[in-house]
């Protein structure tokens, strides 16, 4: 599973385009799970745009990678796989 921070950026503006642009009928009622299961999967994406908003400010301020690493339960590699091509275009 993992994607890319731009792909989940990307599908969580795809889910909050489709929340906003909804129009309740009976025809596209959801059970309570796959709604929850959606809830989800828009709050991660959230999340995640939060973080790497929060890495690219860090990075800015001169927060070196080890540090961001151990702030986010990782290694500095890992944090720089991850966020380094958003820190570095941003």
């Amino acid at each position: 599973m993992p994607r890319s921070i731009q792909e989940i950026l990307d599908h969580a503006d795809e889910l909050a385009d489709e929340l906003e642009a909804f129009d309740p009928s009976p025809d596209n009622e959801v059970d309570v799970a796959e709604y929850l299961l959606r809830r989800a999967a828009l709050a991660r994406a959230r999340s995640e745009r939060h973080v790497a908003e929060a890495v690219i400010a860090a990075r800015r301020a001169g927060l070196p990678w080890k540090r961001i690493g151990e702030q986010l339960g990782t290694s500095a590699q890992a944090a720089q796989q991850r966020y380094g091509p958003l820190a570095e275009t941003a």
